[in-house]
């Protein structure tokens, strides 16, 4: 399944190189010299690939796989096939990734689109800008004056940094991104299509029309952060916009300005963010989440998809509805209301799930 033609050909692990990377036990007799050059799913997967079964759901795919190595739970080893060569472990899916990560460590961040280093003729580098050996600009990119761009850190085409932007190292900026007002760490990644460091949202009402409000903050990404594609995070007015390290934010979301986001969040695509919150650690929330303005999500919260947040969540809930509701609440609810839809209201059987 995975084609050189967009990745380096991988050289390839054994099954003996798998276990050690992962920790998984080899099944009994295993022929831990099997060495696979390619990932795919079961039903794909040949005998050069590696492919895992976690989800019972695709469990009847594991008898027929043509897979040279699979990794899977205690549970299924038996149902596999003798052409392939089974690694145990309680999770497949974290082992396939760590040796997916070993076979294509170019998949982990995006690098030069036109396949360059150093700065490409048709970038336009301002002379105040400075930038560390090993940086690579992409044609008709733009870095502005006093920019500072760390070494190992890629800049695609048609990327416009601004004026006194700061890019730590080893960072990756997608192609057409704009970056203005913004410091940002090492081991960035943003992807194409991200604006961050835009005017916020601000604006006072008045008799002649909304009144516009300076925005004089900055956007702080700290390490390790992945921005995804299209997303935009507004700079702050008063204060700074902030993205806590190592902290994963999906396509199509929207940050307003102010918003401080803790460390190992995860924010799923089409989220919407308004200005002032405040998002602490190892808060993960579905697509399509809106949160009003200035409220607080404690630290390891968990927010349902499509959830409209209108009031703060205490740290460790479980919240889901428009408006929100802790998850119990909402799930009753929602157990009231099909109830209700039935012919007559009668309450009959209770669905399951639902309480009697």
């Amino acid at each position: 399944m995975s084609q050189p033609r967009f990745f380096e050909a991988p050289k390839g692990l054994t099954a003996t190189e798998i276990a050690a990377l992962t920790g998984v036990a080899p099944q009994p007799g295993a022929s831990l010299d099997r060495r696979v050059t390619g990932v795919a799913p079961l039903d794909r997967a040949g005998p050069q690939d590696l492919a895992f079964l976690e989800n019972k759901k695709y469990a009847s795919q594991l008898p027929t796989t043509r897979a040279g190595i699979c990794l899977t739970t205690t549970r299924h080893a038996a149902q596999a096939p003798a052409s392939a060569v089974v690694l145990i472990t309680p999770h497949p899916y974290r082992a396939f990734v760590l040796a997916t990560q070993a076979l294509f460590p170019g998949a982990q961040r995006p690098s030069s689109l036109f396949e360059a280093s150093g700065v490409a003729a048709g970038a336009l580098v301002h002379p105040s800008a400075r930038l560390e050996s090993g940086v690579t600009i992409d044609p008709a990119a733009v870095i502005g004056p006093r920019a500072e761009i760390g070494s190992g850190t890629v800049v695609a085409a048609t990327a416009v940094i601004g004026a006194g932007v700061c890019i730590g190292r080893n960072c990756s900026i997608g192609a057409g991104a704009t970056i203005s007002h913004a410091l940002i760490g090492d081991r960035v990644i943003v992807h194409a299509g991200c604006r961050i460091g835009q005017d916020g949202f601000g604006y006072v009402p008045t008799q002649t029309g909304p009144m516009k409000v300076p925005q004089v903050g900055r956007v702080i990404i700290q390490d390790d952060v992945e921005i995804g594609a299209n997303t935009t995070i507004d700079r702050g007015a008063i204060r700074d916009t902030v993205i806590g390290q190592a902290t994963k934010i999906d396509n199509l979301c929207q940050i307003a300005h102010n918003v401080m986001i803790g460390r190992f969040c995860m924010i799923a695509s089409q989220s919407g963010i308004s200005g002032s919150v405040v998002i602490e650690d190892f808060v993960m929330m579905g697509g399509k989440v809106g949160i009003v303005d200035h409220v607080t999500i404690g630290t390891g919260a968990m927010i349902a998809a499509g959830s409209g947040i209108m009031s703060n969540v205490p740290p460790g809930s479980k919240w889901g509805g428009s408006p929100a509701l802790p998850a119990r609440d909402w799930l009753k609810g929602q157990a009231v209301l099909r109830r209700l839809a039935r012919p007559g209201g009668e309450r009959g059987p209770a669905a399951e799930g639902e309480e009697a």
